[in-house]
């Protein structure tokens, strides 16, 4: 469940079984990858390793080796030393959900076919991308397993309205509310939402259908450009689907296919440990959504493991007896092991009296946050955690995604065809001018600052202890209402930065302020943040 906002839910998939792939496409029509097309001997095979870990239908399921990612922070996005756990989140059984293969036609390559768009990644960015792409007259396929939405979520109601998508909202809670410490709760006067994901997916999947999307089931294995300025997507059993121009929407672990900017800050992991149950002796009113409970339940015997990882509980009671709860790491250098997360919610639930008598579900949440931005000089684009915009300091992403699929869309489908009507695809032009567009209009200067004051507070939070953390979100929702609601939901701009930083520090306790003013001259990402401002 997102702790802080809606999770980005792309889909980070690494084995898809043949017997699962459901390749409907019309093998003679096919270009299948031969050595002489690219000048090269390279074959691409799907590499896999076997576990024991079994799926809720029992199917057998398997994670990717470590040399299956383009570097060690590539491999950390993807799941690091969680991966296993993150690969059984990813391969529950959702049967309410339909099938992409069973809705969407085809992809169907000749010789004398290609895609404008190709959109690589089955989430909801992905889906959103397409649908609005191929809405504009583009054709676009779309290229990705065949997975379910597995992570349970919520968004801020108003939120979800803005985009047209409150009818997926399941159950609203009129109020959230936020305990610190044994003081008096924060109510935060915001309704907050669970998302449906059966309906999110369906109403995603019904945009891609009345716009015309095609789809191929299969994992990517490589994006290499050809010498007409087009690009071949590679994807598995030696497939290759030629198109103008791809974007890559499959998660945050996407660096064999992109181009990342070196030297940035490495990457952080928000984790979760869920459960939705039956219980008895619930003490949260179930007309309020527990949105952090950082209140200290934990036993003495771990207690140590508070200095460590500092968690809150966050809690949905969907009525007084069912309830899903989740006990979150905001943030950490190195991921909370799940197994640590499980523990520690048991351990509170018990201490408070919670009795669970029925399990409905069991949920491992990994997000990453932070990290270097892709880098912008490249032709293949990205959308979505792939291009880094999970809300650094917060995990938000979806939300801003569904926002932005609209605009980013009609940015790319305005180059294609502007290219298209003067018949220019050259491989110079596509690369740089076309491309670097659509770029700009992802990451401007603008949310380049905006990120990069993000990216100071989630430093500050790594380095704060619990009593720190306490302090710091007591002060921020003291704030007026547009200002933490603004910064939860990336709509601040970099001026309204500057302003909730001064606001911040003039309310702040002195500890806390001493806190601020260190940070700032001591971390590299306070130089950084200074210096983004101040380039124009």
């Amino acid at each position: 469940m997102e702790c802080v906002g809606a999770r980005n839910l792309a889909a980070m998939a690494f084995c898809v079984s043949p017997s699962s792939s459901r390749l409907r496409l019309r093998r003679k029509k096919l270009w299948r990858r031969r050595t002489s097309s690219f000048g090269h001997g390279i074959r691409c095979r799907s590499r896999c390793l076997k576990v024991e870990a079994k799926t809720g239908t029992g199917s057998e399921s398997c994670v990717a080796t470590k040399e299956d990612f383009a570097d060690e922070e590539d491999y950390v996005k993807a799941g690091g030393s969680e991966l296993v756990f993150v690969q059984m989140q990813q391969n529950k059984a959702m049967e309410m959900q339909s099938k992409l293969a069973d809705k969407l036609p085809p992809i169907s390559i000749g010789d004398d076919d290609f895609l404008d768009l190709v959109v690589i990644g089955c989430g909801p960015a992905g889906l959103a991308l397409a649908a609005e792409s191929a809405k504009l007259g583009l054709n676009v396929g779309l290229i990705g397993p065949d997975l379910p939405f597995t992570n349970n979520y919520g968004v801020w109601e108003d939120e979800f309205k803005g985009l047209g998508l409150e009818g997926c909202i399941e159950h609203v809670w009129k109020d959230t509310i936020v305990y610190l410490d044994n003081k008096d709760p924060i109510l935060i006067g915001r309704s907050y939402g669970r998302v449906s994901r059966h309906l999110l997916h369906e109403e995603l999947l019904r945009r891609c259908v009345e716009s015309g999307v095609s789809y191929l089931s299969s994992r990517v294995e490589s994006i290499v450009e050809a010498s007409n300025g087009h690009s071949h997507v590679v994807c598995e059993y030696d497939i290759v689907v030629p198109c103008r121009l791809v974007t890559v929407a499959s998660g945050a672990a996407s660096g064999k296919l992109l181009q990342y900017e070196v030297g940035g800050p490495k990457v952080s992991v928000q984790t979760a440990y869920g459960v939705e149950v039956e219980v008895e002796n619930n003490p949260y009113d179930p007309n309020l959504m527990v949105f952090m409970d950082y209140r200290d339940y934990m036993k003495q015997n771990v207690q140590c493991l508070a200095a460590n990882y500092p968690t809150f509980l966050y809690a949905m009671p969907m009525s007084r007896t069912k309830v899903f709860f989740e006990e979150t790491c905001l943030a950490s250098k190195d991921a909370m092991p799940f197994d640590l997360l499980k523990k520690r919610l048991f351990s509170r639930l018990n201490t408070m009296g919670i009795r669970i008598t029925k399990t409905y579900e069991e949920e491992w949440s990994y997000i990453p946050v932070g990290g270097s931005l892709p880098n912008t000089e490249q032709k293949n684009l990205a959308f979505g955690a792939a291009a880094s915009m999970v809300h650094p300091a917060t995990g938000y992403s979806v939300v801003r995604s569904l926002s932005e699929a609209p605009k980013y869309a009609s940015v790319i489908a305005t180059i294609l065809k502007d290219g298209h009507a003067k018949d220019i695809i050259t491989h110079e032009r596509r690369k740089g001018n076309l491309s670097m567009q659509a770029w700009n209009t992802l990451w401007p200067q603008e949310r380049k600052r905006q990120r990069a004051f993000f990216l100071f507070g989630l430093a500050l939070i790594l380095q704060l202890d619990i009593e720190g953390i306490r302090t710091f979100f007591r002060t921020f929702f003291c704030l007026p209402d547009w200002m933490w609601q603004g910064f939860l939901g990336s709509s601040l701009s970099s001026t309204d930065l500057v302003l909730f930083a001064f606001y911040m520090f003039i309310i702040a306790p002195n500890n806390l302020r001493m806190c601020l003013v260190r940070h700032l001259l001591s971390d590299p990402t306070g130089a950084t943040m200074i210096k983004t401002y101040l380039t124009i």
